[in-house]
């Protein structure tokens, strides 16, 4: 799977481990910034990867900031992302089976590196049930 990932300045710090994480599941992660820890605006890095996944079919995305609700915020904005905020791979399994969730989100602050494994775990080995879950996400989009 190609995965787009983006932090801002409070979750740089991870974001290699991250990418380490999601490549050791066999992914292909495609990272869309910061390159440092200097102070940005997460909304700008959210819209970035948000445009990559809508022009690339197929692909998903991780935001992670501080807490991932700014970046799930900023996601959501965009017609056709289903951004879940996760703490667990329990949220991660339910964002992908039951929501069709095509990018994830969670806090650097919030969660430790082995349940961040876990939660990118989770994500890369679930897929969208459909059947009556379909309908429910259809609703979604406006």
């Amino acid at each position: 799977m190609k995965i787009y990932i983006a932090t801002d300045h409070a979750a740089f710090c991870i974001k290699e481990d991250v990418k380490k994480i999601l490549e050791a599941l066999g992914n292909e992660v495609i990272d869309l910034g910061p390159d440092s820890d200097t102070r940005v605006d997460y909304p700008d890095f959210a819209h970035k990867l948000c445009d990559a996944v809508l022009n690339d079919t197929g692909t998903q995305g991780i935001l992670i900031c501080g807490t991932g609700i700014g970046m799930s915020l900023a996601a959501n904005k965009h017609q056709g992302i289903r951004a879940a905020l996760c703490h667990d791979a329990y949220t991660a399994q339910m964002a992908r089976e039951h929501n069709d969730a095509n990018v994830l989100c969670f806090g650097q602050r919030v969660v430790g590196l082995g349940t961040i494994e876990s939660i990118c775990d989770s994500w890369c080995q679930h897929d969208f049930e459909g059947g009556r879950h379909a309908d429910r996400v259809k609703k979604i989009e406006l």
